[in-house]
């Protein structure tokens, strides 16, 4: 909990650059203050006001809408204000500057207008990371998810087991409280078991589905094929702006090339890299080992084969095992007959004929990997992922039928634990720090 006599932070909450409206945001118990140096006194709350903004005997700053949020109705749980002026940096630099003449107030830190959000009950770890994945998110699909998280929708579903494990707890302790008669302790175990049992299997499901973690941070998807296959044509072509170098001479592309596509609402990193041969020099051997490296982390590769020269077997061990490669037959320009019969998607870079086919293919692909930010809530970041594993270790060792009643409540206590320190009800101060380092000063 944010202490009243903390400083009230200021910030511009808008992006940078010129622009015509830009939004000063302000928190703390010194807010209305500052309105009333600034703004003569605030507004009714929730009411925008159009006002003239300045300190007192010194010159007119802007004239702006103001907008007053008494705590604790209000994002940060505190007073908080916003000032609605133009955006140009010399109207911004000057109305901050006279916020920061007036006694406890400072420029806000990085994600702190979020961190006093959580802090004050407003928000818990998860619908703040959801919030951060709003604020970057570039897709469609990445939106969606994004705002389900920040709404609440992971903490509802953890929240919720971690309901059932605290019930499962009650029983297995309010047994150990007879532990002098056997009977009591096999019937309260008898009504624990399924509890966890069913939760055990709902975090298996939810571990297993990574699709959530996908869409957050992207599809990568390489492009490999032996040299002077077009596979930098054909990035350029996805890309439509000219990323790679393109020449007929073989090697050219000797340094992994990536460029940021999107599939249908899903993000993607399209990547380059060297073809694939018996290397003639040390630096084309290292492209190559890096090109290699890269298709096995990959989530898709597309198998680039010259259509003038086709050679249709990827590398063994080149597919990530995620998916099989899409078969890409290019240059049909230069040979339209070839690649009859085979299960590939016929294209050319060079006239752009069958790109579009090529990118539905991708769009399938990845929407069928991410399920495009629908349905049930999603585990979308490493963090929720380590804790999870945690709770689900303490479950499956609850289910040791040699443990008595004592060790299996701490196994549930431990999994409880866990499961409180993804929506921040526990023990997370070493977290805190790097979830709200994502954000901007302004958020």
């Amino acid at each position: 909990m944010i202490t009243a006599d903390a400083d009230t932070i200021v910030a511009p909450a808008s992006g940078a650059g010129l622009a015509a409206i830009a939004v000063i945001r302000i928190s703390g118990a010194r807010t209305r203050d500052v309105l009333d140096a600034l703004c003569g006194g605030a507004p009714p709350p929730r009411h925008a006001s159009l006002r003239a903004i300045g300190l007192p005997n010194a010159p007119l700053l802007d004239r702006g809408l103001v907008l007053w949020f008494e705590g604790p109705a209000s994002f940060t749980g505190e007073d908080m204000a916003e000032l609605h002026v133009h955006g140009s940096r010399a109207v911004i630099r000057g109305v901050i500057d006279a916020v920061l003449t007036l006694p406890g107030t400072r420029l806000a830190e990085p994600g702190e207008f979020a961190r006093r959000a959580f802090e004050n009950g407003k928000l818990d770890l998860t619908e703040v990371e959801g919030l951060a994945d709003l604020i970057n998110a570039e897709t469609e699909a990445q939106r969606r998810q994004a705002l389900a998280q920040a709404e609440g929708s992971l903490r509802a579903l953890y929240e919720g087991w971690r309901g059932e494990l605290v019930r499962a707890q009650a029983l297995i302790e309010a047994g150990l409280d007879f532990a002098d008669e056997g009977d009591v302790i096999a019937s309260v175990t008898a009504k624990a078991d399924p509890i966890v049992a069913s939760l055990r299997a709902a975090i298996t499901r939810h571990l297993s589905d990574r699709s959530g973690e996908l869409l957050r941070d992207g599809l990568r998807v390489v492009i490999a094929g032996a040299p002077n296959a077009g596979k930098s044509s054909l990035l350029n072509a996805l890309a439509k702006r000219d990323a790679a170098i393109v020449s007929e001479e073989a090697g050219t592309t000797r340094d992994v090339i990536e460029v940021h596509l999107d599939l249908g609402g899903v993000p993607a990193m399209l990547i380059d890299t060297a073809g694939l041969r018996e290397a003639e020099g040390k630096i084309e051997a290292e492209g190559i080992r890096r090109a290699l490296a890269r298709a096995g982390d990959a989530d898709l590769v597309l198998w680039v084969v010259d259509a003038t020269a086709p050679q249709w077997n990827a590398p063994r061990g080149l597919a990530p095992g995620k998916s099989e490669p899409i078969t890409v037959l290019n240059k049909i320009d230069l040979a339209s007959k070839d690649g009859a019969g085979r299960d590939c998607i016929r294209v050319s870079a060079k006239t752009g004929e069958g790109i579009e086919r090529l990118v539905d293919a991708l769009a399938e692909k990845a929407t069928l990997a991410t399920g495009s930010g629908a349905g049930a809530p999603l585990l979308t970041r490493a963090r929720h992922r380590v804790e999870l594993e945690g709770a689900h270790a303490a479950l499956e060792r609850y289910g040791d039928q040699a443990l008595g009643p004592e060790l299996k409540a701490e196994e549930l206590r431990i999994a409880a634990h866990h499961l409180g320190r993804l929506t921040g009800r526990i023990d997370v101060e070493e977290v805190l720090g790097a979830i709200f380092a994502e954000f901007c000063i302004g958020k």
